[in-house]
């Protein structure tokens, strides 16, 4: 390894082939920090590698979260047992090629990785009272087929507009594709008044996914008791405001909002919320 290698190993595994799953902080809703944080949590993964983050982060500063000091971290999670690689990531400010290599240099070169799946959230301007999706980008055409037997969108063709960077979600897959690695970007659109308070709905629709691919048998039962608590409080939400019930009603309806209200409609439900905490 150089001085300049980025890559921590602090402990090795006996990797014979495995899956990693990917969470950024601070995506919309927090969801892929959702959905990363609880496999740890469920299947008990230990920390075994890292990504300095010199070269990566403005390290002028740090984010302040709940009075809580938050430095950017980049961490490699293994859950014995189950041959899954978990990767729990700040978004890199800088070097994004070099760093999306790093990853993929673990992946390749430590743990083996066949397969991976990076989540993301997009907003929608659906009801909370709607089903929700999961949406899917490959980068192999083949894979396509893979996820035919699974309940999610698959025939999404995506395609960076004219004059854009890239995401990181897709600069990811192209690297992969690169490497031989077949990956798929999962998305999971959250109604845009719960992206400040995350949604469990599109938390568990995307781990029930994972669950079944990655053959995890995880019990999500405690999800639907988080899903049951939210449901209950947007529900006393609209019987105290009728303001807030007819916005959500309209949605319901496949109306659409004025920027106005959406803004208004994000502010009471974020105040109402915040009143119940």
């Amino acid at each position: 390894m150089s001085q300049e290698d980025p890559i921590r190993i602090r402990k090795k595994h006996d990797f014979t082939g495995s899956f990693l799953v990917i969470g950024w902080r601070g995506d919309l809703g927090n969801l892929g920090l959702a959905v990363t944080d609880y496999l740890n949590h469920k299947l008990q993964a230990e920390e075994f590698a890292e990504i300095d983050p010199e070269g990566f982060f403005s390290l002028g500063g740090v984010a302040v979260e709940a009075d809580v000091a938050r430095f950017p971290e980049s961490k490699f999670y293994f859950a014995q047992g189950h041959q899954l690689t978990i990767f729990q990531s700040n978004p890199p400010e800088a070097e994004p090629y070099k760093f999306l290599n790093s990853v993929l240099d673990v992946a390749v070169h430590h743990c083996q990785v066949r397969e991976i799946y990076v989540v993301g959230a997009m907003v929608s301007f659906s009801a909370h009272t709607a089903p929700r999706q999961l949406l899917s980008v490959v980068n192999f055409s083949q894979m396509k087929d893979v996820l035919g037997q699974y309940d999610l969108v698959r025939d999404m063709d995506y395609q960076t507009s004219p004059g854009e960077r890239p995401t990181l979600n897709s600069f990811l897959l192209w690297l992969a594709r690169r490497r031989k690695i077949p990956a798929v970007s999962l998305w999971a659109p959250i109604p845009f008044y719960l992206v400040a308070t995350g949604d469990h709905q599109a938390e568990q629709k995307v781990l029930s996914f994972l669950n079944e691919r990655l053959n995890l048998r995880i019990e999500l039962s405690d999800l639907d008791q988080k899903i049951r608590e939210q449901n209950e409080r947007l529900a006393q939400a609209r019987s105290h405001s009728p303001q807030i019930d007819d916005f959500i009603s309209r949605l319901e309806s496949n109306l659409v909002l004025s920027e106005e209200e959406n803004a208004d409609l994000i502010k009471k439900i974020a105040e109402f919320l915040r009143k119940g905490d």
